[in-house]
């Protein structure tokens, strides 16, 4: 006889409403849910774990006894996180996080000027402005390591709410749900050209004058490519690419090399532009100039003292 994968089989009956045994959130039950949070089945769950499903069956359905609330959607494919889920996995992220602080403000205590940072970042401030300002702090505590991930903003913002790094660097247009901004600098957005270009000496150019250029562009998935295209929809403007790539630096490399013009921060070209390998020019057009340069951390957790001397390290790093 077959029987159902653990994944798909009918939830727990709920129990009598009754006082909440809080130890259940602090045992190897929590450990399995997050588990299966990660993998997505109770069946992948095991697997990473080393443990037969039922194992992990039993101490899921333990923790919707006790909560006496069901934690996930049981579907065909797996296991989804509903409201409640969503609330106890955001729970146990902080927890684990705070030990985390925890210990390195022990070992702070014992003198010993040791941590890591954990980041996330979007390719503009991966490739140069991270790594250079991470060199930097380690020259004055070198007992701090680093790990740096580079994503789409909507992969740096996933990474940041669920704890997976302490804090993610990206530009933002609006305040993000999950997210605490532990700094926030204007970031617009400037028109990046070669520097024999005709408008490179200009002071300030509107993207109308722009598009009369050749344009080497972002693709669509890309939100500054979304922001260039509503302000270009706004005043019934057309953008069409001679050069596109997901990827920033091919960008900046062909307009150095042709008479095109891309779109980027200053910040992700600082070392282009001290090399004068391009120059950018402000853009005068409203939507350009709405981004911020932001540092975000989850929302309700307590950074590593680390992280909060890095945050304290990237501020210098902006205004130089």
């Amino acid at each position: 006889m077959s029987t159902a994968s653990p994944s798909t089989t009918s939830p727990p009956a709920l129990a009598p409403r009754r006082v909440l045994n809080q130890r259940v959130l602090q045992e190897v039950a929590l450990r399995y849910f997050m588990e299966v949070v990660h993998a997505g089945s109770v069946t992948e769950a095991a697997a990473r774990l080393d443990v037969a499903p039922s194992a992990v069956s039993r101490q899921v359905a333990r923790l919707e006894r006790e909560l006496n609330t069901l934690l996930f959607d049981r579907r065909a494919r797996g296991m989804v996180l509903n409201s409640a889920g969503e609330l106890l996995a955001a729970h146990a992220r902080r927890a684990w996080l705070d030990i985390e602080q925890v210990a390195e403000n022990i070992l702070a205590l014992r003198g010993l000027r040791m941590g890591q940072v954990r980041l996330a970042a979007t390719e503009g401030f991966a490739y140069e402005f991270l790594p250079t300002l991470a060199a930097q702090f380690q020259e004055q505590r070198p007992g701090i390591v680093f790990s740096l991930r580079m994503g789409v903003q909507s992969e740096v913002l996933r990474l940041v709410r669920e704890g997976e790094v302490d804090l993610g660097v990206t530009v933002s247009l609006a305040s993000e749900r999950g997210v605490a901004v532990e700094l926030r600098h204007p970031s617009p957005v400037l028109a990046v050209m070669a520097p024999g270009h005709p408008l490179a000496t200009r002071r300030q150019v509107s993207l109308a004058q722009v598009l009369a250029h050749p344009l080497a562009l972002p693709t669509q998935a890309s939100t500054l490519r979304q922001l260039l295209d509503i302000s270009c929809s706004r005043q019934g403007l057309t953008l069409e690419a001679v050069f596109a790539s997901d990827h920033l630096y091919p960008l900046v490399s062909y307009v150095a090399a042709t008479q095109a013009i891309t779109f980027c921060g200053e910040t992700a070209l600082r070392q282009h532009l001290h090399a004068g390998l391009v120059t950018a020019v402000p853009l005068r057009d409203r939507e350009m100039n709405e981004r911020h340069f932001e540092v975000q951390s989850m929302a309700g957790r307590q950074l590593t003292d680390a992280a909060r001397a890095f945050v304290a390290h990237l501020r210098g790093g902006l205004i130089h």
